[in-house]
């Protein structure tokens, strides 16, 4: 897997990132739907510069101009709750892109630290021999992920993988890197190195999807 970690480079995104983690800020949730929503903004437009383009003329009031235009479109995943706002941000690029919406979540059967991976709902288009950018805020131990992209496969194996993410942990990423084809490109704005007892990125900002949309019902 190859990893593009932002947190390494001088950008206006580490401010970002630095606003999803203060415990302050963190209290106004539209500030940090918004914050998630630039960084998806952000590694979109990075993530942009590798796809594959083609010159197309395109024709203004007074001549023609021959223009690098995408030459497919990416087929935009998410992982829902708590994708949605970095969602948001990659669709504001990529307007024209088809959409996948998966529910998947942390199944605590005894109410223990153990947990299982559930996912529940899909929503997709062929994903055959297609650019597919899947968007999950944090990689913690990466399970999500993995077995998000197990079930995406039964709708067609993507010719490309991209991941989008705010905040990884080094665990999670060794984990991802074992589950994805090995031409997977991470886009990360920050990696962490541990995972906490109960699989929290330490230090992490908490749980993205109450954090941006309130807390929701113990499963």
């Amino acid at each position: 897997m190859i990893v593009h970690d932002f947190s390494r480079t001088h950008s206006i995104l580490n401010h970002f990132v630095a606003e999803l983690r203060d415990v302050e800020i963190q209290k106004d949730r539209m500030r940090f739907r918004k914050n998630l929503e630039r960084i998806g903004e952000i590694l979109g437009y990075e993530l942009s510069k590798t796809l594959d383009y083609c010159i197309t003329d395109v024709n203004s009031p007074l001549g023609v101009k021959p223009t690098e235009l995408l030459k497919q479109q990416p087929v935009l995943c998410t992982i829902l709750r708590a994708g949605l706002p970095l969602h948001q941000g990659m669709m504001n690029f990529f307007d024209k892109a088809e959409t996948t919406f998966v529910s998947a979540f942390r199944h605590h059967p005894n109410g223990e630290k153990e947990f299982e991976i559930v996912v529940e709902y899909l929503a997709t288009p062929s994903l055959e021999n297609k650019t597919l950018i899947i968007s999950d805020p944090m990689l913690a131990t990466g399970e999500s992920l993995a077995n998000v992209y197990e079930v995406l496969l039964s709708e067609g194996k993507p010719k490309k993988v991209h991941i989008v993410a705010a905040i990884g942990s080094k665990p999670g990423l060794d984990y991802i890197s074992t589950k994805l084809p090995e031409n997977t490109e991470l886009w990360i704005a920050s990696v962490d190195d541990i995972l906490d007892n109960h699989k929290y990125i330490v230090p992490g900002l908490g749980d993205a999807g109450d954090l941006a949309f309130g807390k929701k019902l113990s499963k």
